[in-house]
């Protein structure tokens, strides 16, 4: 029976929880019934009651937390109660004004608490109110605003602390989340209670003018209404009220007093009990002198003797045992340590290294050296990772409705399945240094790319079709530089249907990380991944990767992979580009011929990629004089190395004239391609990359037979 017992309390618990919505919601409407709706007494008795039963267990429960988190619903239950406790002085009102009579728990309190004299129960109402007010709450205000303050204030050194130990291996990903989630909620609970503490203030005043109200309302129904005389009048009525100030000052001081004692117990490490064991026997000579003290009170003419004799034999006795108790510990740590293989006695005793010693020269423990794996951990840089201001880490945590880390994974597949790139796990990390509203993309922790999200509006983009303005906030898109504008919701279709493009701050973010992933793509295919990449060929064609490994160096491939990714050339098919590089690479391992001859076993692709819908590629072409300069100007070949020897400012001529035949097509609507020479692609491509982006220079052999080319002009 009693094991069946105790297996039901935990499911009568979860029973009550799976309801405690409803009990919630309940208790709300009582409370506005309280306020409309006349009650009979037996119930605002019962109301009553509970409303002290509730300050009371409160009071009793913040004994026994261990830190402020673990009572994170203090701030809500504080006002819940207090608007409880208003709500039965507005009914406790019209009872005593109407009836004259609020049931046997005031008249209790008016009569048997303060022995039926009204003024005593006056001043006794005005001396709780005064504690409340000036004392407890006063005191419980400051120590919530304070310890607000220095929370936020300690929050980035918190943050930092935890990224180290992440860094370190100390915790792992989930264990730096959940300390996160409390640095936060700490700083949430300080920052309530900080406001919280004006509901017990505001509580206290309004309980001192709903007194004052109450008597003179009742001086005036008694004398004018009932016919009392002034005497019988305040007798009655003033008694009523004052019971009624005090059964709900009572509970009021109880929840102030939860309140002082939930924040200033910051520093604990334990129960509220033992704490104050520990504190006052913990040393043993202030007991003693306190004993001394109290004796010789005890002792002065006038003074009671007894109380001050026995509280000083008290202390003296408690003094004693607590002096006892650590002599007999340090007893005990020394024949444990005696008793310990290798230990050494304290210096100075026999068997003590120190005891021969010179004075002076005894031997000091030293500290462990820090091994050098904890510090090399520290050293790890992460592939990716993004930094994000607190503002934008609702669109990441799924807890709160963000599905980034979703739109993440289908970057990863997007990337692969586009370019061949295996993108390693981005790692995210909010950063309170930045703006709230900030993100910072880091590639091998190099910044790549930077911006700013309002997470709660949308990004409208003028694409041109638009003429008519928005009312926003200006910005620029961060992925390719645009003027745009963040709009509030209700403007979305508006914007749309005037012609702009109108994206959420999470696609934003999303095609930012895409561009930056196209950007530096190169730098994040490491050998390691080369490797892989290697071996998972290997399974389908190991032919190919024997003879591609018997020339080339993992190192070299890792190059080469590296050229066709800066140009956007998907990897895809490695089988191709190994198989290009197996056979050239016995002719030369130079990493610019082999990039070169690469591309031309993906003149497929390339030509796909840059072909119009109708099949057809528009380019502009190099002139053959300039072929001819660049040419007469290159030291060496592709095979051997090379080195270019042009005058600068034919360089810079050339490269203006191939931005503005560039231009041109833009703003035709076409992709902006550049036809050379073979001989001379690789080297046109490295004078132009530092001053013209998203330019496709490909080389006649890189045109599949068959595809139609259209030129549009000649770069002269």
């Amino acid at each position: 029976m009693p094991e069946a017992a105790g297996a039901a309390i935990p499911s009568m618990r979860k029973k009550v929880q799976s309801y405690s919505d409803i009990g919630v919601a309940l208790l709300m409407v009582l409370i506005i019934i309280m306020m409309v709706v006349p009650l009979p007494t037996w119930l605002i008795d019962i109301l009553l009651s509970m409303n002290i039963t509730l300050g009371v267990v409160t009071l009793l429960v913040t004994f026994y937390v261990k830190r402020a988190l673990d009572l994170s619903i203090f701030p809500t239950l504080l006002l819940i109660s207090t608007l409880f406790r208003l709500s039965l002085n507005v009914s406790t009102t019209r009872l005593i004004l109407l009836y004259g009579n609020a049931g046997e728990l005031i008249n209790a309190f008016g009569n048997f608490v303060v022995g039926g004299n009204y003024v005593v129960g006056i001043i006794m109402f005005l001396i709780l109110v005064i504690i409340q007010m000036l004392v407890i709450t006063k005191g419980a205000e400051r120590v919530a605003e304070v310890a607000a303050r220095f929370t936020l204030d300690a929050m980035p050194g918190k943050q930092m602390s935890i990224d180290a130990d992440l860094n370190s291996g100390l915790i792992d990903e989930q264990g730096a989340k959940q300390r996160r989630q409390d640095i936060q909620r700490e700083a949430d609970f300080y920052g309530a209670m900080d406001g919280a503490s004006k509901f017990v203030k505001g509580d206290a005043i309004a309980g001192l003018i709903i007194t004052t109200i109450n008597i003179v309302g009742g001086l005036s129904i008694g004398i004018f209404m009932r016919g009392m005389d002034a005497a019988q009048a305040a007798g009655h009525y003033s008694l009523l009220t004052v019971g009624d100030g005090l059964v709900g000052q009572i509970p009021a001081l109880l929840m102030s007093t939860a309140m002082g004692v939930i924040v200033t117990r910051a520093a604990a490490s334990s129960e509220l009990g033992p704490d104050l064991i520990n504190s006052f026997t913990k040393y043993p000579r202030p007991l003693y002198i306190a004993s001394g003290m109290l004796l010789s009170m005890g002792l002065i003419p006038g003074l009671p003797t007894v109380p001050f004799v026995s509280l000083a034999i008290l202390t003296g006795f408690l003094g004693y045992t607590v002096s006892r108790e650590a002599a007999m510990q340090e007893i005990a740590a020394e024949e444990q340590a005696a008793s310990v293989p290798g230990a050494q006695a304290p210096a100075g005793q026999p068997g003590a290294p120190g005891a021969q010693a010179p004075a002076g020269q005894q031997e000091v423990p030293k500290a462990e050296p820090v091994s050098p794996e904890d510090v090399m951990k520290l050293l790890t840089v992460e592939p990716m990772e993004a930094e994000i201001g607190y503002a934008i880490i609702p669109l990441i945590d799924p807890g709160q409705g963000g599905d980034m880390l979703d739109r993440i994974g289908t970057i990863r597949k997007q990337m692969a399945l586009e370019m061949g790139i295996v993108v390693p796990p981005i790692r995210i990390r909010d950063n309170i240094q930045i703006k709230p509203t900030e993100y910072i993309l880091r590639v091998k922790g190099a910044e790549a790319g930077r911006g700013e999200l309002l997470p709660d509006h949308y990004l409208a983009m003028n694409t041109g079709a638009a003429e008519e303005d928005l009312i926003g906030v200006p910005t620029k898109e961060p992925a390719f530089g645009l003027p745009a504008l963040w709009i509030s919701p209700d403007l979305r279709d508006k914007a749309e249907a005037m012609g702009y493009t109108v994206v959420d701050a999470p696609s934003v973010l999303a095609t930012h990380l895409s561009e930056v992933i196209k950007k530096n793509g190169a730098e994040l295919l490491t050998r390691q991944e080369v490797q892989k990449l290697t071996d998972m060929v290997k399974e389908t064609a190991p032919a190919v990767i024997d003879e591609l490994l018997a020339s080339l160096s993992l190192g070299e491939i890792q190059k080469v992979l590296q050229n066709l990714i800066r140009e956007q050339i998907p990897i895809r098919d490695l089988v191709t580009i190994f198989e290009a590089l197996a056979d050239f690479g016995k002719m030369s391992r130079s990493v610019d011929f082999l990039t070169e001859r690469a591309r031309e076993s993906l003149s497929r692709l390339i030509s796909l990629k840059i072909q119009g819908p109708d099949g057809v590629i528009t380019a502009a072409t190099l002139s053959p004089n300039w072929e001819q300069k660049i040419m007469a100007g290159v030291d060496g070949d592709l095979t051997r190395g090379w080195q270019l020897n042009l005058d600068p400012r034919e360089v810079q001529r050339m490269i203006s004239a191939i931005s503005r035949a560039m231009d041109e097509m833009i703003v035709k609507n076409l992709p902006p391609v550049l036809l050379v020479h073979p001989d001379v692609r690789l080297i046109v491509r490295r004078l132009i990359e530092g001053s013209i982006t998203n330019i496709f220079v490909v080389s006649y052999n890189e045109i599949v037979r068959g595809v139609q080319v259209k030129t549009v002009g000649m770069v002269e």
